[in-house]
């Protein structure tokens, strides 16, 4: 969605506020994730003596696979990104925190989509003590022990077992 903002650069106080959906299905992220509905945003953008904010308050499902368990499991997040924004770049300092909309126009799917694949976590845990799968036959440990050893002898004393057992 592109929004025409210039009545709210050129006029104080000025607001626009709109609701939209972003479809980011389809889409693989960090090789597990996906968002397989719309996430549904609410936008604001004000002028507050002068200066243009930007707001979106987002929420979405997002479908993972564990990486220790390799389970599917879905979570819901709700985030709100919020962003100064600028008619055009020499009108500005140079820290670079600022958002350019030229000619007065914003693409909020452009710049929501960024701000959500940046919140999105970087590892994907069904749950904070997930115990993950044997790494011997391959069981979810979260659904019970496994009947392999628990204890192995350690492979640099490998030599003085055989000694024991002649």
């Amino acid at each position: 969605m592109t929004l025409e903002l210039k009545r709210v650069f050129l006029n104080e106080n000025e607001c626009l506020e709109t609701k939209t959906e972003l479809d980011m299905s389809g889409d693989v992220y960090n090789g597990s994730a996906e968002i397989p509905d719309k996430v549904s945003c609410d936008i604001r953008v004000e002028n507050h003596a002068g200066m243009v904010v930007f707001t979106a308050d987002v929420r979405f499902v997002c479908r993972f696979v564990c990486d220790r368990c390799c389970g599917s499991f879905s979570r819901e997040f709700a985030y709100r990104f919020s962003h100064i924004l600028v008619a055009d770049e020499s009108s500005e300092d140079e820290s670079g925190d600022y958002i350019e909309a030229p000619d007065y126009m914003l693409d909020t799917d452009a710049l929501l989509r960024d701000d959500i694949l940046l919140e999105l976590p970087s590892k994907f845990l069904c749950k904070d003590s997930c115990k993950g799968l044997c790494p011997k036959c391959g069981k979810n440990l979260n659904e019970g022990k496994c009947s392999c050893p628990t204890r192995e002898p350690d492979p640099r004393l490998a030599a003085l077992s055989m000694l024991l057992e002649e």
